[in-house]
């Protein structure tokens, strides 16, 4: 494992524009309703080709998809103005989902309302969903049973309507693996993320087993994040680079060399709060600093960034299903 030179940890302009994915956010959060177009604005500059819009709580279904609206039309105005060079577009994307988190907040009117929605309005993926026992509460019998039955509920949706899930499991990894074996989620055909992966060695190459993507976010750039460089590192070694993709998970998971010191809060674990709208604003995480997370795993792998670039472009098409075009 290469190790990562903390003296280079910090934010200067990049030297080179990468064209990239970012497959996981929350941009249609609160925190950025004051300056969302300018964000989108410096993603592009930044090379952020595609982001996604992914869902943790029903009642918030519908502002993504008005974000959504409102940063596709934003595209198609502005990206000449963006790049003079060439007409790059910048595209958004909707995937729904019931946070685990987020459970006792979701009921079973939410679930059918869910598989209604997607039978109407086709998503780009469902998420994200999963299974999450970070807290004692949610290590109760009930309040995991839920999480169990809403995990299972939303993969028979994925699996009736052929879409890639996005996968939140946090302290919980064996149970979802054998959640998902037993469901026979086949995401070599279906596609899939484990998002924000936050196991250990043999959870990571069990989950690329199964055909998912490692889900790589601005952990990656914190030199104390041993483990995690560890996990990642043994997966591309047994799988190759193709088992990744990466993410800013924005408004959280700041990259280390994005951060701004503040001894009252943290910036790189999940928000709390159920809005994702209460996180510092001057340490909130933007789809443009996914380039960073981008450099660091590039210093990691020792794979040059234009190479590792573009294969987490393929890497993303083929983990969502899509067939986008690497710009050239």
């Amino acid at each position: 494992m290469t190790p990562i030179d903390s003296s280079k940890m910090t934010k200067q302009p990049l030297p080179t524009i990468y064209p990239l994915i970012d497959t996981h956010t929350h941009f249609d959060a609160p925190i950025f309703d004051d300056d969302r177009e300018i964000l989108a604005q410096q993603a592009h500059k930044q090379g952020i080709r595609h982001l996604v819009l992914v869902g943790y709580l029903y009642q918030h279904f519908e502002r993504m998809y008005e974000t959504e609206r409102l940063l596709n039309k934003l595209s198609l105005t502005t990206t000449v103005n963006i790049d003079r060079q060439k007409v790059s577009h910048f595209s958004s994307h909707v995937a729904v989902g019931l946070h685990p988190f987020y459970i006792t907040q979701h009921t079973d009117n939410h679930l059918m309302a869910m598989a209604k929605r997607i039978a109407d309005q086709r998503p780009l993926a469902i998420g994200e969903i999963g299974l999450d026992t970070f807290t004692e509460a949610m290590k109760t019998p009930d309040i995991f049973a839920k999480q169990v039955r809403f995990f299972k509920a939303q993969l028979d949706m994925a699996v009736t309507h052929q879409l890639p899930v996005m996968l939140h499991i946090r302290k919980a990894h064996a149970e979802a693996l054998a959640i998902l074996k037993a469901h026979h989620y086949d995401a070599h055909k279906l596609g899939g993320i484990a998002h924000s992966f936050s196991g250990g060695t043999q959870e990571a190459k069990a989950f690329v087993k199964l055909g998912f993507k490692l889900g790589v976010t601005g952990q990656i750039t914190n030199p104390n994040a041993k483990k995690l460089r560890c996990a990642i590192q043994a997966a591309v070694d047994s799988y190759g680079v193709e088992c990744l993709v990466i993410e800013t998970d924005c408004p959280d998971m700041t990259p280390i060399m994005c951060q701004i010191s503040d001894h009252n809060s943290s910036v790189t674990t999940q928000s709390s709060d159920q809005e994702r709208g209460n996180a510092p604003v001057h340490n909130r995480n933007v789809p443009a600093n996914l380039p960073w997370v981008l450099l660091s795993l590039s210093e990691l792998l020792n794979v040059s960034p234009t190479s590792l670039a573009k294969q987490l472009w393929h890497n993303s098409c083929s983990a969502l299903q899509t067939k986008w075009v690497y710009p050239l």
